[in-house]
């Protein structure tokens, strides 16, 4: 007697192990990386759209190798996101191109922000995400799956 298996579908609890590149090869975050198995509801928005699509119609066992182009990601990089703010609205510390930092909105949420560039008198900073414009290149495995 064989052990039905459940095909993955919105709505569904997924254990998946990932590993997630870029075009060069650069691995941005992985499963390993947390010391866990990635655990989400599908459909959900737990996790990127395309990331979240992809796994339907997968099993537990299954493994696939997924390639997401930045509208199915973290959307296109859009320039209008730079914005160019006052120097004194930055602590004292030195502060230099390449920092990343969370902004606290009214809201409570936090953004991550990145310095592009630093004058005596203004901070440029970049509000896109840093994965905005990107391919991502994703291997994945179903570790564990739950209706």
């Amino acid at each position: 007697m064989g052990v039905d298996k459940i095909t993955i579908k919105t709505g569904d609890k997924v254990t998946v192990e990932y590993e997630g590149t870029l075009d060069d090869g650069t691995v941005f975050d992985s499963s390993k990386r947390h010391d866990k198995a990635l655990e989400f509801v599908v459909g959900a928005g737990q996790v990127i759209k395309g990331f979240d699509d992809a796994v339907v119609g997968m099993e537990k066992g299954d493994k696939k190798d997924i390639t997401l182009q930045p509208s199915d990601a973290f959307g296109e990089h859009h320039p209008e996101l730079i914005r160019t703010l006052p120097r004194e609205k930055f602590p004292k510390e030195e502060i230099r191109s390449g920092m990343r930092f969370l902004l606290s909105l009214p809201d409570g949420r936090q953004m991550p922000a990145e310095i592009v560039e630093v004058t005596d008198e203004t901070v440029a900073i970049d509000l896109n995400h840093p994965l905005s414009g990107k391919t991502l290149h994703f291997k994945v495995r179903v570790v564990d799956v739950s209706s």
